[in-house]
């Protein structure tokens, strides 16, 4: 059921673009990632699976096409969906040969019914040459570039082992908004180290930014990660349900009407989760993020007019943390 008055879903975004159900098909191409591959580490972030939160197709050998077509009928009877989005998932998905990265783009694009793209990526993975052939693509197709940037503090990102900074995400969404390519930003609440006001820092941050949607992620344990062994250990706690209900309500509050919200936890798979077990109940957690905005009076914007008046880029750095003027 859509959340009425709450937040800018993006059911009713594609709905008003097309009439009808859209739903987005996760593929995965077998791309992989800088900070896998060792041009940046060879470990990955701290929380990242050996699939890079992707399905594992491309190891069970399907095509591109193979999965869009399953995906699609499971998608059409599950949600009556008509048209689908490709969600290129798994790690980089701008990561690698512009040809490579053609094929891969141009097979989606080809199946029935497919009527655009987002594309799963870092901010440091998106090279000029791939954003202009977006571009092109983007003339005829809905094509959504998303970017992981999960906190917009850059001890976080260092403490995460993420890679790149801030400074690496305004610039990449520069050179994107320059081409008209909208953008979504991921971030994860619950990261090691990260207070209540962090967490609430990055959604003032990203109030301030030229960008067009968010997915808000919870940070649960998968088994086999670093982040399981600090979590052994009792050098990482998870957040527990009030506090993520609690924190996601106020986050969306501070960011302004017009952006999407793409999503608001995330989907552990049941043999992959180490903690927390509430994670699996992704519709009950849904719920409760309604009823407690609902409850508090709270929806998307509502304290948005704080910031607005802002220079559209800021580093954090630049960020009154107490007022969020620059």
């Amino acid at each position: 059921m859509e959340p009425v008055g709450l937040y800018r879903s993006f059911n009713s975004y594609l709905r008003e673009i097309f009439g009808c159900r859209v739903q987005k098909i996760s593929v995965d191409a077998g791309l992989t990632c800088p900070n896998r591959d060792g041009t940046l580490s060879y470990g990955g972030c701290i929380y990242c699976n050996q699939r890079g939160s992707g399905t594992g197709a491309f190891e069970r050998a399907l095509s591109i096409r193979e999965q869009l077509e399953m995906g699609k009928a499971r998608l059409a009877k599950r949600y009556k969906a008509k048209k689908f989005i490709a969600y290129f998932q798994s790690f980089s998905n701008t990561y690698g040969p512009l040809a490579t990265l053609k094929l891969f783009y141009e097979e989606a694009l080809s199946v029935s019914d497919i009527v655009g793209l987002s594309l799963g990526t870092r901010p440091d993975c998106a090279p000029d040459e791939v954003l202009d052939y977006l571009k092109e693509l983007s003339r005829e197709h809905l094509i959504w570039v998303e970017y992981g940037l999960q906190s917009s503090n850059d001890a976080t990102l260092i403490r995460i082992n993420r890679g790149h900074t801030v400074e690496a995400f305004l610039d990449a969404v520069s050179r994107s908004r320059a081409r008209n390519l909208p953008i979504c930003v991921h971030i994860i609440l619950g990261l090691p180290g990260e207070s209540r006001e962090d967490m609430l820092e990055t959604a003032r941050f990203l109030a301030c930014q030229d960008i067009q949607a968010v997915k808000i992620h919870l940070l649960y344990v998968i088994l086999g990660t670093p982040l399981e062994e600090w979590y052994r250990t009792g050098g990482f706690q998870c957040l527990s349900l009030d506090e993520y209900i609690s924190i996601v309500a106020e986050f969306l509050s501070l960011l302004p009407s017009r952006f999407i919200i793409q999503r608001l936890t995330g989907d552990p798979h049941p043999r992959e989760l180490a903690a927390p077990a509430w994670a699996l109940e992704k519709q009950r957690n849904l719920r409760a993020i309604h009823d407690h905005m609902r409850n508090h009076g709270l929806y998307q914007g509502k304290f948005y007019r704080r910031f607005q008046g802002l220079r559209p880029i800021l580093a954090r750095s630049q960020i009154d943390t107490r007022t969020g003027v620059g």
